[in-house]
């Protein structure tokens, strides 16, 4: 396995539109090795014969049927809405680019 470099830490920042200072980056760049390092390892772990689960507490989560109810009127969707239009709500820009 090779290590982890600044360069692809300064890759994948860029990637996901994250500001990592130039001082962080050999930081960044060791932490991300040892999480790879570890994944790497679990994927040694010998699992043949165990059974793949989705809750290792073992509850189990109550849901109601997907059935269809009642709607809404586009009117009464809109009643208490802070800012709306005659046909939406209207919400603050959050993602500026």
């Amino acid at each position: 396995m090779s290590a982890i470099t600044t360069a692809e830490v300064r890759r994948l920042a860029k990637l996901a539109n994250l500001a990592i200072p130039e001082a962080d980056l050999e930081r960044r760049a060791r932490e991300l090795d040892a999480i790879v390092g570890y994944v790497d390892q679990l994927s040694q772990v010998a699992t043949d014969g165990v059974e793949p689960i989705a809750n290792v507490a073992g509850l189990h989560t109550e849901g109601r049927p997907d059935a269809p109810g009642r709607m809404f009127t586009q009117a009464e969707a809109l009643a208490n809405a802070p800012s709306r239009n005659e046909v939406a709500f209207l919400v603050p820009k959050v993602v500026e680019r």
